[in-house]
């Protein structure tokens, strides 16, 4: 075993040797090798910063909701079909009738009043200040049991704030930061399409997917009113969609009775399509993820394009080394070195080579990681470097054995009459 190691080390040494005497020739070989790992890290880094980010985001909503929407709901490209725009708005009294199913705890809509008449953004201001790209929205007060927003100033308005239609408002952490930068919101008002609202709480700041930044995407951007309020603000407003709260444990079955329900009340025959859309935190995030599966093959077919220009890089100078130090293997050969010997001395060299020119890409790309956080949500996952680091060393491993087994097989008698 002793033994064993020794050679090894002594491989070793001669293997960094001659790196050392071919900086140039060596940088030039690993090149491939190091695209392709820079590009395992970032791609990898991307996705499951993305990854994480969509969890903790839809999870944010609720381990226990059901999302209801007559247009599909989870994660897409592109415009809605048309047959999606055609169906039937979901109703107020859809919500109400959610609420008695035996494994629902509560459901509550959400009428969306965003857009004004003829498709025109509903202008918010106060202090002097004004813009149109705030979420608005009209509920009920149990939306506070549907534990997708939480209160860290003033309360919830009340049932007979509904009723009433008071003119009353809770706004999220980003609508704080631009009307009231530096003082509490609550007893302050806000001007909503002409109306003046009056702030009775102020909601936490939300998880951001890409840095919200105060924009549709910023889940903290946000206003809700009472339902019959915001239908004073958009009285032909029907955007509407419900967030279902599943008794704990019952979530399946919840989600199956609000299906079975909501195909009698919108008429949906036997066999037919439902002409609306259910899911849960973990169908979007499982939906998500089979996407980003996708990209992570697309992910190792680039880099694996990487990875075997280096490869063919590795194995072409290790046959012109071979050629070059045909004497040297002759030699060593002459003074007792095994066939094994010389082999595992040039494998040495060329996972040296890709290890090397491994790590230099596990550098560069988490530093190019880091960056990238500034724009996307990225986080390098433990097994991105592991695993790049091992398929360049395997790499070198791979394309030396040819050269290795070629150098391994030289005539000792030959190679010292080798000019």
């Amino acid at each position: 075993m002793r033994i064993a190691a020794s050679r090894f080390y002594e491989n070793l040494k001669m293997a960094f040797a001659t790196l050392r005497s071919n900086k140039l020739r060596s940088f030039l070989t690993i090149i491939g090798v190091v695209v392709g790992v820079i590009t395992v890290m970032l791609i990898s880094s991307i996705i499951s910063g993305i990854g994480m980010a969509v969890e903790e985001q839809v999870k944010s909503f609720g381990t226990r909701s059901i999302f209801v929407y007559k247009m599909n709901v989870g994660v897409r490209f592109g415009r809605p079909s048309r047959e999606e725009r055609m169906r039937p708005d979901l109703t107020l009294e859809d919500a109400l009738a959610l609420r008695n199913l035996p494994d629902v705890e509560t459901a509550v809509p959400r009428l969306n009043v965003s857009s004004g008449f003829f498709g025109n953004r509903t202008i918010v201001s106060a202090n002097g200040k004004q813009t149109s790209n705030i979420q608005l929205s009209g509920t009920l007060p149990e939306i506070e049991r549907a534990e997708t927003e939480v209160i860290v100033e003033g309360r919830w308005f009340n049932q007979t704030e509904v009723d009433y239609k008071k003119d009353v408002c809770l706004i999220g952490s980003t609508v704080k930061e631009t009307f009231f930068p530096f003082e509490s919101p609550i007893g302050k008002t806000l001007e909503i399409s002409g109306r003046e609202f009056t702030v009775v709480g102020l909601l936490d700041k939300k998880p951001q997917l890409f840095g919200g930044d105060g924009g549709n995407n910023d889940q903290s951007n946000t206003i809700y009113m009472p339902f019959g309020s915001a239908q004073r603000i958009k009285p032909n407003a029907d955007d509407i969609f419900i967030t279902v709260v599943s008794k704990p444990g019952r979530i399946q079955e919840a989600r199956d009775q609000v299906e079975d329900l909501l195909r009698v009340r919108r008429g949906v025959g036997f066999g037919e399509p439902n002409n609306f859309s259910t899911a849960t935190a973990d169908s979007i995030i499982d939906q998500f993820q089979s996407i980003t599966a996708g990209v992570a093959a697309a992910m190792v077919v680039i880099s694996s394009i990487g990875l075997l220009i280096g490869g063919i890089g590795v194995m072409n100078i290790m046959l012109v080394s071979v050629t070059e130090r045909t004497r040297e293997i002759g030699i060593r050969k002459a003074i007792g070195a095994k066939q094994s010997d010389i082999l595992l001395q040039f494998l040495i060299e060329a996972g040296t080579l890709t290890g090397f020119g491994g790590l230099l890409g596990l550098a560069i790309g988490w530093g190019l990681s880091l960056l990238v956080k500034m724009v996307f949500p990225s986080y390098v996952p433990l097994w991105a470097p592991i695993a790049g680091f091992f398929a360049s060393v395997g790499i070198g491993l791979v394309f030396g054995l040819f050269p290795a087994w070629k150098a391994a097989r030289l005539d000792p008698i030959e190679s010292l009459r080798y000019e």
